[in-house]
Protein backbone atom coordinates (compact mmCIF):
# COMPACT_ATOMS: atom_id res chain seq x y z
CA UNK A 1 0.00 0.00 0.00
CA UNK A 2 3.06 2.32 0.82
CA UNK A 3 5.01 1.71 -2.66
CA UNK A 4 1.70 2.97 -4.54
CA UNK A 5 1.12 5.65 -2.52
CA UNK A 6 5.01 6.85 -2.77
CA UNK A 7 4.60 5.75 -6.94
CA UNK A 8 1.79 8.61 -7.03
CA UNK A 9 3.59 10.78 -5.16
CA UNK A 10 6.53 10.41 -7.12
CA UNK A 11 4.33 10.41 -10.56
CA UNK A 12 2.60 13.89 -9.39
CA UNK A 13 6.23 15.51 -8.49
CA UNK A 14 7.61 14.36 -11.72
CA UNK A 15 4.67 16.31 -13.55
CA UNK A 16 4.51 19.68 -11.51
CA UNK A 17 8.22 19.88 -11.59
CA UNK A 18 8.38 21.33 -15.15
CA UNK A 19 5.59 23.42 -14.77
CA UNK A 20 6.90 24.99 -11.62
CA UNK A 21 10.21 25.37 -12.55
CA UNK A 22 8.89 27.97 -15.55
CA UNK A 23 6.67 29.62 -13.76
CA UNK A 24 9.17 32.34 -12.85
CA UNK A 25 10.37 32.66 -16.61
CA UNK A 26 6.82 33.34 -17.71
CA UNK A 27 6.74 36.12 -14.90
CA UNK A 28 9.33 38.02 -16.87
CA UNK A 29 8.17 37.64 -20.30
CA UNK A 30 4.78 38.99 -19.01
CA UNK A 31 4.30 41.98 -21.28
CA UNK A 32 4.22 45.30 -19.51
CA UNK A 33 1.36 47.85 -19.33
CA UNK A 34 1.16 50.12 -22.44
CA UNK A 35 2.10 53.96 -21.70
CA UNK A 36 -0.94 55.91 -22.38
CA UNK A 37 -0.41 57.89 -25.53
CA UNK A 38 -1.34 61.36 -26.03
CA UNK A 39 0.99 63.71 -27.79
CA UNK A 40 0.12 67.40 -29.08
CA UNK A 41 0.85 67.73 -33.00
CA UNK A 42 1.33 71.37 -32.96
CA UNK A 43 0.35 73.30 -36.19
CA UNK A 44 1.86 76.59 -37.21
CA UNK A 45 1.32 78.99 -40.73
CA UNK A 46 3.81 81.40 -40.86
CA UNK A 47 6.13 83.86 -39.47
CA UNK A 48 7.13 87.00 -38.50
CA UNK A 49 8.46 89.98 -36.70
CA UNK A 50 4.97 91.39 -36.22
CA UNK A 51 1.36 89.80 -36.21
CA UNK A 52 0.37 90.05 -39.86
CA UNK A 53 -2.61 88.65 -39.55
CA UNK A 54 -4.67 85.84 -37.65
CA UNK A 55 -2.23 82.45 -38.98
CA UNK A 56 0.75 84.84 -38.35
CA UNK A 57 3.17 83.90 -35.22
CA UNK A 58 5.51 86.06 -34.35
CA UNK A 59 8.99 84.44 -35.13
CA UNK A 60 10.18 85.14 -31.33
CA UNK A 61 7.21 83.81 -29.63
CA UNK A 62 8.24 80.73 -31.90
CA UNK A 63 11.46 80.14 -30.37
CA UNK A 64 9.77 80.71 -26.78
CA UNK A 65 7.76 77.63 -27.77
CA UNK A 66 11.06 76.00 -28.66
CA UNK A 67 12.93 76.97 -25.62
CA UNK A 68 9.74 75.82 -23.53
CA UNK A 69 9.87 72.36 -24.47
CA UNK A 70 13.26 71.97 -24.36
CA UNK A 71 13.49 73.74 -20.65
CA UNK A 72 10.52 71.51 -19.67
CA UNK A 73 11.21 68.09 -20.81
CA UNK A 74 9.64 68.09 -24.19
CA UNK A 75 11.23 65.44 -27.24
CA UNK A 76 10.09 67.00 -31.00
CA UNK A 77 9.09 63.36 -32.56
CA UNK A 78 8.69 62.67 -36.21
CA UNK A 79 5.40 62.97 -37.27
CA UNK A 80 6.28 59.73 -39.16
CA UNK A 81 7.17 57.96 -35.78
CA UNK A 82 3.65 58.77 -34.37
CA UNK A 83 2.23 57.18 -37.78
CA UNK A 84 4.20 54.37 -37.67
CA UNK A 85 2.49 53.83 -34.16
CA UNK A 86 -0.98 54.16 -35.07
CA UNK A 87 0.16 51.52 -38.10
CA UNK A 88 1.51 48.94 -35.73
CA UNK A 89 5.01 49.30 -37.24
CA UNK A 90 7.18 51.53 -34.65
CA UNK A 91 7.32 51.58 -30.59
CA UNK A 92 4.63 53.95 -28.90
CA UNK A 93 6.17 57.78 -28.39
CA UNK A 94 7.91 58.56 -25.08
CA UNK A 95 5.53 60.41 -22.59
CA UNK A 96 6.57 64.17 -23.07
CA UNK A 97 6.42 63.31 -26.94
CA UNK A 98 5.15 66.60 -29.30
CA UNK A 99 5.24 66.81 -33.22
CA UNK A 100 5.59 70.06 -35.03
CA UNK A 101 3.85 70.51 -38.23
CA UNK A 102 3.35 73.41 -40.78
CA UNK A 103 0.98 74.31 -43.77
CA UNK A 104 1.08 75.93 -47.11
CA UNK A 105 5.09 76.13 -47.42
CA UNK A 106 4.72 80.10 -46.70
CA UNK A 107 8.15 81.25 -47.24
CA UNK A 108 8.69 81.67 -43.48
CA UNK A 109 9.56 78.42 -43.10
CA UNK A 110 12.59 79.13 -44.70
CA UNK A 111 13.87 82.33 -43.74
CA UNK A 112 12.12 81.99 -40.07
CA UNK A 113 11.78 78.51 -39.31
CA UNK A 114 14.51 76.77 -40.63
CA UNK A 115 16.96 78.07 -39.03
CA UNK A 116 15.25 77.80 -35.54
CA UNK A 117 14.65 73.91 -36.51
CA UNK A 118 18.09 73.69 -36.86
CA UNK A 119 19.43 75.62 -33.81
CA UNK A 120 16.87 73.31 -31.70
CA UNK A 121 17.10 70.03 -33.80
CA UNK A 122 13.79 69.49 -34.37
CA UNK A 123 12.30 67.83 -36.92
CA UNK A 124 9.19 69.43 -38.74
CA UNK A 125 6.78 67.83 -41.23
CA UNK A 126 5.74 71.07 -43.95
CA UNK A 127 1.90 69.90 -45.47
CA UNK A 128 2.26 71.58 -49.05
CA UNK A 129 -0.06 72.42 -51.91
CA UNK A 130 2.37 72.48 -55.09
CA UNK A 131 0.29 75.18 -56.84
CA UNK A 132 1.87 77.84 -55.07
CA UNK A 133 5.42 76.30 -55.28
CA UNK A 134 7.77 78.65 -56.97
CA UNK A 135 4.92 80.62 -58.37
CA UNK A 136 2.77 82.50 -54.84
CA UNK A 137 4.71 85.47 -53.80
CA UNK A 138 3.74 84.22 -50.29
CA UNK A 139 5.29 80.56 -51.12
CA UNK A 140 8.68 78.84 -51.35
CA UNK A 141 10.50 77.62 -54.21
CA UNK A 142 10.96 73.98 -55.34
CA UNK A 143 14.64 74.35 -54.80
CA UNK A 144 13.89 75.91 -51.01
CA UNK A 145 11.82 72.63 -50.17
CA UNK A 146 15.27 71.19 -51.75
CA UNK A 147 17.50 72.40 -49.45
CA UNK A 148 14.55 72.37 -46.84
CA UNK A 149 15.04 67.82 -47.14
CA UNK A 150 18.62 67.97 -47.29
CA UNK A 151 18.82 69.35 -43.74
CA UNK A 152 17.37 65.84 -42.77
CA UNK A 153 15.02 67.51 -39.97
CA UNK A 154 11.89 68.42 -42.77
CA UNK A 155 9.70 65.92 -44.42
CA UNK A 156 7.54 67.34 -47.31
CA UNK A 157 3.65 65.80 -47.43
CA UNK A 158 0.29 66.76 -49.58
CA UNK A 159 -1.94 69.76 -48.51
CA UNK A 160 -3.81 69.01 -51.71
CA UNK A 161 -2.74 70.56 -55.28
CA UNK A 162 -4.33 73.84 -54.97
CA UNK A 163 -6.14 74.03 -51.56
CA UNK A 164 -9.50 74.34 -52.15
CA UNK A 165 -12.29 74.48 -50.18
CA UNK A 166 -13.93 71.07 -50.66
CA UNK A 167 -17.44 72.13 -48.54
CA UNK A 168 -18.10 75.09 -50.89
CA UNK A 169 -17.13 72.87 -54.02
CA UNK A 170 -19.26 70.80 -53.43
CA UNK A 171 -22.20 73.19 -53.07
CA UNK A 172 -21.68 74.82 -56.57
CA UNK A 173 -20.55 71.90 -58.51
CA UNK A 174 -22.24 68.94 -60.20
CA UNK A 175 -21.64 66.03 -58.51
CA UNK A 176 -19.73 64.47 -61.30
CA UNK A 177 -17.18 68.40 -61.45
CA UNK A 178 -16.83 67.54 -57.66
CA UNK A 179 -15.50 64.28 -57.92
CA UNK A 180 -13.18 64.62 -60.46
CA UNK A 181 -12.26 67.77 -58.70
CA UNK A 182 -11.68 66.02 -55.55
CA UNK A 183 -9.48 63.63 -57.30
CA UNK A 184 -7.16 65.87 -59.03
CA UNK A 185 -6.37 67.69 -55.87
CA UNK A 186 -5.11 64.39 -53.98
CA UNK A 187 -3.28 62.51 -56.68
CA UNK A 188 -2.11 65.37 -58.93
CA UNK A 189 -0.38 66.89 -55.73
CA UNK A 190 1.03 63.61 -54.44
CA UNK A 191 2.81 63.46 -58.07
CA UNK A 192 3.70 66.37 -58.04
CA UNK A 193 5.69 66.51 -54.82
CA UNK A 194 7.22 62.81 -55.51
CA UNK A 195 7.92 63.90 -58.87
CA UNK A 196 10.26 67.50 -57.56
CA UNK A 197 10.98 66.18 -54.56
CA UNK A 198 11.30 62.42 -54.41
CA UNK A 199 10.60 60.00 -51.60
CA UNK A 200 7.34 59.31 -50.24
CA UNK A 201 3.92 61.58 -50.00
CA UNK A 202 1.41 59.49 -48.37
CA UNK A 203 -0.14 62.16 -45.36
CA UNK A 204 -2.32 64.51 -46.43
CA UNK A 205 -3.63 67.75 -44.25
CA UNK A 206 -6.94 68.92 -45.30
CA UNK A 207 -7.35 72.42 -46.46
CA UNK A 208 -9.48 74.21 -43.56
CA UNK A 209 -9.65 70.84 -41.98
CA UNK A 210 -12.22 70.25 -43.66
CA UNK A 211 -13.26 66.67 -44.57
CA UNK A 212 -15.97 63.88 -43.87
CA UNK A 213 -16.03 59.94 -44.42
CA UNK A 214 -16.60 60.03 -48.26
CA UNK A 215 -13.04 62.23 -48.57
CA UNK A 216 -11.26 59.95 -46.25
CA UNK A 217 -12.33 57.26 -48.32
CA UNK A 218 -11.57 59.08 -51.36
CA UNK A 219 -7.71 59.53 -49.97
CA UNK A 220 -7.36 56.07 -48.97
CA UNK A 221 -7.92 55.67 -52.63
CA UNK A 222 -5.42 58.32 -53.91
CA UNK A 223 -2.97 56.22 -51.17
CA UNK A 224 -3.04 58.16 -48.73
CA UNK A 225 -1.91 56.51 -45.04
CA UNK A 226 -2.91 59.14 -42.56
CA UNK A 227 -4.77 62.42 -42.80
CA UNK A 228 -5.13 65.31 -40.55
CA UNK A 229 -7.19 67.66 -38.66
CA UNK A 230 -7.45 70.61 -36.87
CA UNK A 231 -9.46 69.36 -34.17
CA UNK A 232 -7.96 70.60 -30.67
CA UNK A 233 -6.91 67.88 -28.76
CA UNK A 234 -4.01 65.66 -28.60
CA UNK A 235 -3.35 62.13 -30.62
CA UNK A 236 -4.25 59.34 -28.66
CA UNK A 237 -5.31 55.95 -28.53
CA UNK A 238 -9.14 56.90 -28.90
CA UNK A 239 -8.12 58.28 -32.62
CA UNK A 240 -7.50 56.87 -36.01
CA UNK A 241 -4.80 57.26 -38.21
CA UNK A 242 -7.05 58.36 -40.87
CA UNK A 243 -8.16 61.52 -39.13
CA UNK A 244 -5.76 62.93 -36.06
CA UNK A 245 -6.32 65.76 -34.99
CA UNK A 246 -3.80 69.15 -34.59
CA UNK A 247 -3.65 72.62 -32.27
CA UNK A 248 -3.74 75.02 -34.63
CA UNK A 249 -1.45 77.60 -33.05
CA UNK A 250 -2.01 81.83 -33.17
CA UNK A 251 -0.08 84.19 -32.06
CA UNK A 252 -1.53 84.40 -28.20
CA UNK A 253 -0.74 81.14 -27.92
CA UNK A 254 2.39 81.67 -25.69
CA UNK A 255 2.93 81.66 -22.46
CA UNK A 256 0.44 80.21 -19.56
CA UNK A 257 -2.10 79.54 -23.21
CA UNK A 258 0.98 77.12 -24.42
CA UNK A 259 1.77 75.50 -21.41
CA UNK A 260 -2.56 74.64 -21.10
CA UNK A 261 -2.06 73.27 -24.75
CA UNK A 262 0.76 71.19 -24.02
CA UNK A 263 -0.85 69.78 -20.77
CA UNK A 264 -3.97 69.18 -22.94
CA UNK A 265 -5.85 72.06 -21.35
CA UNK A 266 -6.62 74.50 -23.51
CA UNK A 267 -10.22 75.48 -24.01
CA UNK A 268 -12.08 74.85 -27.21
CA UNK A 269 -11.66 77.31 -30.30
CA UNK A 270 -14.81 77.06 -32.99
CA UNK A 271 -13.35 77.57 -36.62
CA UNK A 272 -16.03 78.16 -39.11
CA UNK A 273 -15.79 77.89 -42.85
Amino acid sequence: MMSRIAFVLFALLVTLTPALAATPQLKQQKPALTQEVSVPILLYHRFGPTVADGMTIKTTVFEEHLKYLRDNGYKVIPLRQLVDWYLKKGPAPAPKSVVIVEDDAHKTVYSDMLPLAKKYNVPVTVFVYPSAISNAKYAMTWDQLRELKKTGLFDIQSHTYWHPNFKKDRKKMAPAEFEKSVDTQLTKSKARLEKELGGKVDMLAWPFGIYDDHLLQKAAAAGYITTFTIERHHAGASDTVTKLPRYLLINADQGKAFAQILAGTAPKRNIVY
